[in-house]
């Protein structure tokens, strides 16, 4: 028998870093809710508004809290299920130092304003060069581990934790490809359309493969350790795995339905996530059928209360999701808060009930000693589980008022509500509500820290836990190998699952996206859509900085109640020089892709300096600083010659004119607002923030109906 020791201590570090990041994340999290309730919670800063702190919060909770946990539960299981202490405790602590690097470089940067804007992915190209190597680093520590393991099969847990990894990986490199301008600024390398889809893709599928395969990895681990009871079903994790891989990335299409992607690709998307129901309940099931003849235990143990209660969140979660994916229910959600509440019971339950658990069951034996208090715990367990309900609960209602109110016609045909501000006004107290149900979850979670801490300080940390277990012999001299289940010959070859888990993942992909970007005919042509000029580029820019896409959609949808409401609806021709895409996934403003020429120039620069003089009782922040900060001309040249080399058709040489030709647009709107008596600099960067504004949506010229049915009539 071979005497090692598995590394605790490293389990511990991400253990810590969870409970601290999902601090901060939560933190963050309750003032972005009270801010759409509260203007005034803006704080008056260009670094806390909403726009600029709602990705800060999607990033702390998703890569720094359940990344953090991700690791803590890998680390811990791997090692035990390998029977092997981990591959390398150099790359273990590179892993760790390097993805708290990641977190912190995030911290800074998006509330600076450096972001890509794409939901998800937004830290700019150096953070994601960082990403990748960390990555690389944890993938060549697990893979190490798995490489030296003395158990030749391997566990469902790792097969999932293989998917993640590679995954991930496929993810992060396609989606984050892009050119650099400077340091902190870049342009994708897809524009419109092509990087919606790609984006989406990108974007579903990092909940399905960051939020979710990994997760379910943990599941089979600790809650079979938890219960006392092996996995209820072999069979079914079998099925569970291969079918959830393999459909969950097709369905990233159905966050862009009723847009301007082509129809056959929505389609796909709706199909799939349909489907996914049968695999995502299989996991549900199995994880629950688990506790049979441990109920009686459920109700004595926090640990298996947290793990219910996440896994019927995660059945809930996977249910409502395909659901929204049918066409006529997305049609009164999309855009919606309902959005929102699905994906935080996903969140909020799954997620975070489960690393509640995690942590709960890992600490006594970190530190040898019972928990302090299940008294705590199960306080935890109930502030926590009613926090959920205050959160969802209102969110629905709000989703459900957005979705009917912006539908809405009256006897006479007309809009009920044309004025898309009373229906934001209609929704504050759900606001409140979602912040308070916050801050009830967030309460129970400082119940776990005391509790956490508590424990630790009763007891000592096993940092080196000895273990023993016999040589793996090599594959070509095990005569059992191939005994058993047909599944035994992949499951227990590493690289052959690492392979067939790829190429499962990488059909859904390549089917979506290849004939989208090499069919020409899915984006058709307009010949009127011309590039920004340079300062309306400027401009972009600055919309992107300010995370306005947060809460303004451009993508108007061809239902009646929007072209009512906004205009012609967008066509897919008319975002191929949009690099990033901002169609936005949520309208807590209009949308504003038919905004240009709608308002005089007053209008947007009263606007942005106070909202309420524009739009009485708006929950929209003022952005006073855009009237001071100068317009920064410094990488415009570069700009230029960056989207020259991506395809957008500036002409020869406009690199070197582009400042002079921007200067003459601004002092024009500058001239322009000193005749409706307002006084303001050219070079200030309102003036290029109008200049974007005035010409979305404007490429493109529909006639009215009275006009078109006249020359129709002459004809």
């Amino acid at each position: 028998m071979d005497t090692f020791f598995y590394d605790n201590r490293i389990v511990r570090d991400f253990g810590v870093a969870t409970v601290f990041w999902g601090v901060a994340g939560m933190l963050v999290g309750i003032l972005a809710a009270f801010q759409l309730a509260l203007p005034d919670a803006n704080l008056g800063s260009a670094y806390t508004t909403f726009g600029r702190i709602r990705p800060l919060h999607t990033n702390a909770v998703i890569f720094a809290f359940v990344g953090n946990g991700i690791f803590m539960g890998v680390y811990y299981s791997l090692q035990r299920l390998c029977k092997t202490p981990m591959y390398s405790k150099a790359l273990s602590k590179i892993h760790f130092w390097g993805w708290q690097l990641v977190i912190l470089s995030a911290l800074i940067s998006l509330p600076m304003g450096f972001t890509t804007s794409k939901e998800y992915a937004e830290l700019e190209w150096p953070i994601d060069i960082l990403i990748t190597v960390i990555w690389v680093v944890f993938g060549w520590n697990m893979f190490g581990t798995i490489a030296r393991r003395r158990e030749r099969h391997l566990y469902v847990g790792i097969w999932f934790y293989i998917a993640t990894f590679l995954t991930v990986a496929v993810l992060h490199l396609v989606n984050s490809a892009a050119l650099p301008v400077s340091f902190m600024k870049s342009y994708s390398a897809y524009a419109g359309v092509q990087d919606a889809l790609v984006q989406w893709w990108y974007g579903h599928n990092a909940v399905a493969f960051f939020l979710t395969t990994p997760y379910l990895g943990l599941m089979y681990y600790f809650l079979p350790k938890a219960a006392g009871r092996p996995v209820y079903s072999y069979r079914l994790s079998i099925i569970h795995f291969w079918s959830l891989i393999f459909i969950y990335i097709w369905a990233g299409p159905h966050h862009l339905l009723y847009t301007s992607l082509p129809d056959w690709a929505q389609s796909l998307g709706v199909a799939f996530s349909i489907m996914l129901i049968a695999p995502s309940w299989g996991g549900m099931i199995n994880g629950l059928l688990t506790l049979r003849g441990a109920w009686d235990k459920v109700r004595e143990e926090p640990v298996l209360k947290f793990l219910v209660v996440a896994i019927t969140a995660y059945g809930m979660a996977t249910f409502e999701g395909p659901m929204l994916s049918l066409k006529n229910v997305n049609a009164i959600a999309h855009f919606t808060d309902w959005i929102v509440a699905h994906v935080h019971v996903g969140a909020l339950g799954w997620n975070g009930f489960l690393t509640f658990a995690m942590l709960y069951w890992l600490w006594p034996r970190l530190y040898r000693t019972p928990l302090y208090s299940k008294k705590l715990a199960n306080a935890h367990f109930l502030i926590g589980t009613l926090g959920i309900l205050f959160y969802a609960i209102p969110m629905y209602w709000a989703g459900f008022t957005q979705g009917l109110m912006w539908k809405q016609f009256n006897a006479e045909g007309m809009l009920q509500y044309p004025n898309f501000l009373e229906t934001v006004l209609q929704i504050v107290p759900m606001y409140y509500l979602r912040g308070i149900g916050g801050i009830m979850y967030l309460s129970g979670v400082f119940l776990m820290v005391y509790n956490l801490w508590k424990t630790a300080k009763a007891g000592t940390l096993l940092a080196e836990e000895k273990a023993t277990a016999a040589p793996l012999l090599p594959a070509s001299e095990d005569p059992h190998i191939n005994d058993g289940h047909w599944h035994r010959w992949i499951e227990r070859r590493p690289f052959q699952l690492a392979v067939w888990a790829t190429v499962a993942i990488a059909i859904g992909g390549a089917v979506e996206m290849v004939p989208t970007f090499l069919i020409k005919s899915n984006v058709p042509t307009i010949a009127a859509v011309q590039p920004y000029s340079a300062l309306e580029l400027q401009g972009r820019d600055l919309y992107i900085k300010e995370g306005c896409s947060n809460c303004h959609t451009q993508m108007v949808r061809p239902f009646r109640s929007e072209t009512e409401r906004y205009g012609e609806y967008s066509k897919a021709g008319e975002f191929v020089y949009d690099r990033p895409f901002l169609w936005g996934s949520k309208r807590t403003g209009p949308d504003l892709h038919r905004v240009g020429g709608k308002y005089p120039h007053s209008w947007h620069y009263n606007h942005m300096l106070d909202p309420t003089s524009m739009s009485p009782g708006s929950i929209m922040p003022p952005y006073p600083w855009l009237f001071d900060n100068q317009i920064d001309y410094s990488t415009l040249a570069t700009k230029i010659r960056v989207l020259q080399q991506l395809g957008t058709p500036y002409r020869a040489g406009y690199d070197k004119d582009a400042e002079a030709d921007a200067r003459r647009q601004a002092d024009q709107i500058a001239a322009d607002l000193k005749k409706e008596d307002i006084d303001v600099k050219s070079d200030r960067e309102i003036i290029a923030l109008i200049a974007y504004l005035q010409r979305l949506g404007t490429d493109i010229k529909v006639k009215p109906e009275a006009e078109t049915a006249a020359a129709t009539a002459a004809q």
